[in-house]
C-alpha cells in the first residue's frame, strides 16, 4: 500500500508544471525577453538544490556553526553563508549570463566578463545568500533571497556601481528559496508571483502554489517584540492597536526571526512583517538592496505593499551598497494602517 501511495503522488506530481516548463511557456511575457533571464532563473534553481542538499546535511556533515570570519556588515558568517555565498556566485559566474553579482555577504560588487573578456549581458543580480543562517544550528527554515535589474551603463563595458544603486521600480525580477520542510522557490517577473515545490526524490521544482495573493486583511504581526522599548512611537503605538480587543482583533504574534519565512507565512495566511529603525538600529536593520527590494517587488506582485513606514519601499533611491532601511511588508490595510500610527506619531 505504501509504494503505491508513492506511486501515486509520483503520478500527480507528473501532472504539474515543471519549473522549466513554466519559463520557457512565460518568458514571451518579459518585455526584453532574448533567453538571459530565463537563464537566470534556471541558475538560481541549480544553486538553489546544491544549498538545499548542504542545509538538509547540517546536523550530519561539519557544515554548521560560525566561520570564524565577520562580513561587511560585521555580522558573524556562518559555514553555510560561506557556502551558499560561493555556490550562487560560481554558478551564475559559470553560465556567462550576467555582468555583475552584489551579495550581503561581499564587501564590493563582482564584475563578470564573459570567457572572451567581453562585457555584453544585460543583467546584474543582487542576492543575500543565505538569509537567517544563524537559525541553522536549531534547525529552523532558513532561505535565500534575490533581485535582478537590467543593467544601466553602455554593453560591452565593465558594469559600474550605478547599476547595482537602482530603485526596486527597476527590477525586472525577484524572489526567494525557502528551505524548510519542503523547498519552495518562489518568483516574480513583474506578471504575478508564482511558488514551486522541490521534489527531492526527483530534483525536480513543481508549480505547486500559482497566483500568490496577499489577504487584503491578515490575523498576524510579525516583529521582534524583545526591542519594543527601543522602537519609535509610531510602532509602539500600532503594536498596542494589534493586541486590542476588538473587532477581529487582538492579532496573532508569530516571529521567526527568517526574513524568508516570516513573509512566505505572512503571505500564504495574511499578516504584516515590521523590522523598524530602533535607537538601537537608527537607519534599520534589514538591507534595501538584497532584502527590502526584492520581497517589496514579490509583496506588491502579489496584491500586498511595502513601505519604510512612511513611503513605498520600491522609491527609495539607493545610494550605498549595503543600505539600511525601515521595512513594513504584508497585507495592504494592515501596512496602510501602520503607516497611519507612524505619521501619527510624528505631528
Amino acid at each position: 500500500m505504501c509504494q503505491l501511495n508513492n506511486y501515486n503522488d509520483f503520478e500527480m506530481q507528473e501532472r504539474n508544471t515543471t519549473l522549466g516548463e513554466f519559463i520557457i511557456e512565460n518568458q514571451k511575457a518579459f518585455q526584453y525577453s532574448t533567453g538571459e533571464l530565463s537563464r537566470i532563473i534556471n541558475s538560481i534553481r541549480l544553486a538553489a538544490k546544491v544549498v538545499n542538499y548542504k542545509v538538509n546535511k547540517a546536523g550530519l556533515v561539519d557544515i554548521v556553526g560560525a566561520a570564524g570570519e565577520q562580513n561587511i556588515q560585521g555580522e558573524d558568517q556562518q559555514k553555510l553563508d560561506v557556502f551558499a555565498n560561493e555556490t550562487f556566485i560560481q554558478t551564475l559566474i559559470n553560465r556567462e549570463i550576467v555582468c555583475g553579482i552584489a551579495s550581503e555577504e561581499n564587501d564590493d560588487y563582482i564584475t563578470v566578463a564573459g570567457a572572451d573578456n567581453s562585457h555584453n549581458n544585460k543583467y546584474v543580480v543582487l542576492m543575500d545568500p543565505l538569509d537567517g543562517s544563524s537559525n541553522i544550528d536549531v534547525n529552523v527554515s532558513v532561505g535565500t533571497i534575490f533581485s535582478v535589474f537590467r543593467r544601466i551603463t553602455p554593453m560591452g563595458t565593465p558594469v559600474q556601481m550605478e547599476d547595482f544603486l537602482q530603485p526596486g521600480v527597476n527590477q525586472v525580477a525577484a524572489g526567494y528559496v525557502i528551505y524548510g520542510t519542503s523547498t519552495m522557490l518562489v518568483y516574480t517577473t513583474g506578471h504575478g508571483v508564482n511558488g514551486f515545490t522541490l521534489n527531492p526524490a526527483i530534483g525536480t521544482f513543481y508549480l505547486s502554489h500559482p497566483n500568490m495573493q496577499y489577504k487584503e486583511d491578515g490575523t498576524i504581526y510579525s516583529i521582534n517584540e524583545g526591542n519594543y522599548v527601543h522602537f519609535p512611537q509610531g510602532v509602539k503605538d500600532y503594536l498596542k492597536y494589534c493586541q486590542k480587543e476588538e473587532g477581529d482583533r487582538p492579532y496573532t504574534s508569530r516571529y521567526i526571526g527568517s526574513l524568508v519565512s516570516d513573509f512566505h507565512r505572512n503571505m500564504i495566511k495574511g499578516g504584516i512583517y515590521i523590522y523598524p529603525t530602533s535607537s538601537k538600529a537608527p537607519k534599520g536593520k534589514l538591507r534595501l538592496l538584497y532584502e527590502c527590494n526584492p520581497m517589496a517587488f514579490l509583496a506588491e506582485q502579489a496584491g500586498g505593499k511595502a513601505s519604510d513606514g512612511f513611503k513605498r519601499i520600491m522609491e527609495i533611491q539607493p545610494t550605498e551598497l549595503h543600505q539600511r532601511v525601515s521595512f513594513f511588508c504584508g497585507s495592504k490595510n494592515m501596512v496602510t494602517k501602520a503607516e497611519e500610527f507612524m505619521e501619527n506619531a510624528e505631528k
